[in-house]
């Protein structure tokens, strides 16, 4: 029995109710996927324990030098990965990552350009309903209607009738390369500067498979639990001469004491994506992507864009006849774990939408290559074709079973699907 087991059994139940939904289903949500072992161990250190405000050698508590330790460790290896001049990790999440970056850039009421979230950007990228839109005036960008890329000309044609301050570039649903040069020539012509957001495709910039923004981006944001593989978190990367207003926005600008078990988690992270091996891993994502994509296809799907160049894809239902809403349902019930998502220029609510986003980090951290791409395109047809069907879900999650028994989820024990954990 363990410590947790006997001390709150019903703590302890509900941890592993959820190790067994990990085991047993097929996670295609493109934002996240399983942390290490190691990462896990580091997140359950003694550093919980521990406040330490300020930064290192500059705290406001005693007892930090342990703390001044990991944290010069993370920070050197993340500047170190994504080849950047200065690197602050004591972000809590990326959305706090974006507020002290915006914070630093800019004044309440200036004007930013962004990606529309209903287009594929984030919410703390705009929306009203966030304090990005409350406290900035952004000026969205979408993609284009006909090819539902991003239109380089139309950014440079708002940016230049605008005049931002900050030119945002980034996104949370978009499938295709960004082009962050291109976007860095537009925030040069109009006196603005540009800022990325990179938390989506940060481990496949690091492996060097997607162009990176930090030589073009006065600073650029990240999370560490997507394709980076880290703990949930976040990071900010910039140049040298915005390293003191970042600092500042960070601590005490936003955030209080830094959560220094997270940022262990987060120097083993960079650790594990310095390795050979994370280069492998991130071409298998992308590859697992394009198999996905175009196997969805070929079973009569229609992919946002005509493809994927990342890690993801959007799917527009809208001819199937099914809600975004109800395939996420659906799929659920048979161990399929996706989310509804807009697609450009949806006509449904985003509480329903017309698509569903798929990722494939999380699956191919587990070990599934090209042939389980195939066969998971072959089971979400099935599902979304047969909406309702007691008879089919059965089928089709036994085949999901199939699949998942063969597969160890990195970080936890790999589980018998005969034999039920609680």
């Amino acid at each position: 029995m363990s410590i947790l087991e006997d001390y709150d059994p019903e703590v302890y139940k509900t941890i592993r109710h959820e190790e067994q939904r990990l085991h047993d289903n097929i996670e295609l949500i493109a934002s996240e996927n399983y942390a290490s072992k190691a990462v896990l161990k580091a997140l359950g250190s003694v550093l919980n324990n521990k406040y330490a405000e300020g930064y290192p050698h500059k705290r406001y508590y005693g007892g930090c030098e342990a703390m001044d330790e990991i944290e010069e460790l993370a920070t050197k290896r993340a500047r170190e990965l994504f080849k950047a001049d200065h690197a602050n990790v004591q972000p809590h999440s990326g959305a706090q990552a974006n507020m002290s970056a915006f914070f630093a850039l800019c004044k309440p009421g200036d004007k930013i350009m962004g990606m529309s979230l209903a287009q594929g950007g984030h919410l703390t990228h705009g929306s009203p309903v966030n304090f990005s839109g409350q406290l900035y005036n952004f000026i969205p960008y979408s993609v284009n209607r006909d090819s539902e890329q991003l239109d380089y000309d139309e950014i440079e044609r708002i940016a230049k009738a605008n005049k931002p301050k900050v030119i945002l570039a980034g996104a949370t649903a978009y499938s295709r390369i960004i082009d962050f040069q291109r976007f860095a020539k537009i925030a040069e012509s109009v006196g603005a500067m540009l800022m990325v957001d990179m938390a989506h495709i940060a481990g496949i910039v690091a492996a060097g498979l997607h162009p990176s923004p930090v030589p073009h981006a006065a600073v650029v944001t990240s999370t560490t639990h997507k394709t980076l593989r880290g703990p949930r978190s976040g990071f900010i990367l910039c140049k040298s001469n915005y390293a003191s207003a970042i600092d500042k926005a960070v601590f005490p600008g936003i955030q209080g004491g830094p959560l220094m078990h997270a940022i262990a988690a987060r120097a083993v992270a960079y650790g594990e994506a310095m390795k050979p091996d994370f280069i492998d891993y991130q071409s298998k994502v992308l590859k697992n992507a394009v198999t996905l994509a175009d196997s969805l296809q070929k079973e009569g799907l229609r992919i946002v864009s005509g493809g994927t160049d990342n890690h993801m894809m959007l799917v527009d239902l809208t001819k199937s006849g099914v809600t975004g809403d109800a395939a996420e349902k659906a799929l659920d019930k048979v161990g399929i774990t996706t989310n509804k998502n807009a697609i450009p220029f949806d006509p449904q609510p985003p509480t329903i939408t017309s698509g569903i986003r798929l990722g494939t980090p999380a699956v191919t951290s587990r070990g599934f290559g090209s042939q389980e791409m195939k066969q998971i395109a072959t089971l979400i047809v099935r599902v979304l074709t047969n909406v309702g069907d007691s008879k089919i879900y059965d089928e089709v999650k036994q085949q999901v079973c199939d699949i998942t028994g063969r597969f160890p989820v990195p970080g936890i024990t790999r589980y018998n699907n005969q034999q039920p954990l609680l």
